[in-house]
């Protein structure tokens, strides 16, 4: 038998190692990450499935149950498309300052 995934519509960020794209990470929710390799642009997220490395360009997006995982580009883009008719009715989420994965590693040392 052969399914289809349903029409949804989810949050996502495509993670480029700047300030600007871990601040839009961040406020789409509480987020549960750790940093990466000292030196390296990425951070790991605990995933449903356990812990997997967000890289450089990765998408993370937040799925129906409010759950957070990466997704790599060309995955992403034969899966996705912009939902620019999708009006969000849904309650806004508090989110709360927190560090770049760069600053995490810093505090490390």
């Amino acid at each position: 038998m052969k399914y289809r995934k349903r029409p949804v519509v989810i949050d996502a960020v495509q993670w480029r190692g700047s300030k600007q794209s871990w601040d839009e990470i961040m406020d789409m929710g509480d987020v549960p990450w750790k940093p990466g390799p000292m030196g390296s642009k990425s951070f790991i997220i605990t995933t449903l499935e356990g812990d997997h490395t967000v890289s450089d360009g990765d998408f993370v997006i937040k799925g129906v149950a409010g759950e957070f995982y990466p997704c790599n580009p060309d995955i992403f883009e034969k899966t996705y498309e912009p939902a620019e008719d999708y009006k969000e009715i849904a309650s806004s989420s508090g989110g709360s300052e927190s560090s770049t994965p760069a600053d995490a590693g810093k505090e490390a040392r």
